[in-house]
């Protein structure tokens, strides 16, 4: 049994910030300090930072007033920092500099008078964030969707979720480009997501079946299954070696391995020495070397 690990794998830029910002704050001020939603969506890093005197929360008005609150990667609508200024909250913001420009390009577009269409997936904490910038017509990909009913010379500006199967994307911009003639597109999917679905694509070349390493609440470990299944190859979402467990007997030839951007990388190396591989194979298709600064915390 042979394993081809994919390159790029891992945490993105926006994940190793968030992570940092909430360490650093700790250090900074102490514990508790909350989190507005799951700094990433991955329970093992949650779980690390909760040790270390961080408590996820889901609503504003569960962190008692004069508190610290970081609000997640995911970006958050305007009405969550309204919220805890209204609670006298110390606001620290973890939102990926990826998502903060599609919120920018949001208001940018609607002040430019043009409609927007918001490509993603409803109810996800990114598209909630997004929402709440500018009045958007959604589009979700994953099942039956139609397009908004203006005029066919309407202005109109696409943006996206940063986590969406590039593929998918690409068809639905295809089809509103189609019957709406003044279409701006903005290009939204973030480095790390375009990246890691390329390097499945390799993976699905070489392997008899793929083992996408991460969460399953998190939208680009989901999409990275899709994109290996649309080629033909099965794939299995795992967020551990606990997990490997219950599909040992489909393990078998050739497997590639990839793991999300919110994924740690000590969960990738559990797993690989959990199979019994005869040789393991780095395939790699790009280097990433993308670093955000950290907001000053005073």
């Amino acid at each position: 049994m042979d394993i081809y690990l994919g390159k790029p794998r891992g945490f993105c830029a926006g994940v190793v910030r968030a992570i940092e910002i909430v360490e650093h704050s700790i250090e900074k001020f102490g514990s508790p300090i909350y989190i507005k939603h799951q700094i990433v969506h991955n329970p093992h890093v949650v779980a690390a930072i909760e040790k270390k005197g961080a408590i996820t929360v889901e609503n504003i008005e569960e962190i008692p007033k004069g508190s610290i609150v970081i609000f997640s990667a995911h970006g958050s609508p305007p009405s969550d920092y309204d919220k805890a200024k209204q609670r006298q909250l110390k606001i620290i913001d973890a939102t990926c500099p990826l998502v903060t420009k599609v919120h920018n390009e949001a208001k940018k577009y609607e002040k430019d008078c043009r409609k927007l269409i918001l490509i993603g997936h409803e109810g996800h904490q990114e598209v909630i964030g997004t929402m709440g910038q500018a009045e958007v017509y959604l589009i979700d990909d994953r099942g039956k969707w139609s397009l908004p009913n203006w005029p066919q010379n309407q202005p109109i500006t696409i943006i996206t979720q940063t986590t969406l199967s590039v593929d998918d994307t690409i068809t639905v911009v295809r089809k509103i480009k189609d019957f709406f003639s003044n279409v701006i597109v903005r290009n939204d999917l973030c480095y790390a997501t375009t990246n890691r679905q390329l390097v499945v694509k390799k993976l699905c070349e070489i392997s008899d079946l793929i083992l996408v390493i991460g969460s399953p609440e998190s939208s680009n470990c989901n999409r990275l299954r899709e994109v290996s299944e649309s080629h033909g190859t099965p794939a299995y979402l795992i967020s551990d070696a606990h997990s490997l467990s219950k599909i040992n007997n489909k393990i078998s030839g050739k497997i590639g391995i990839i793991s999300g951007a919110s994924t740690p990388e000590s969960i990738v190396q559990q797993i690989i020495g959990s199979i019994k591989a005869d040789q393991i194979t780095e395939i790699q298709i790009q280097e990433e070397n993308i670093n955000f600064t950290l907001p000053k915390l005073t």
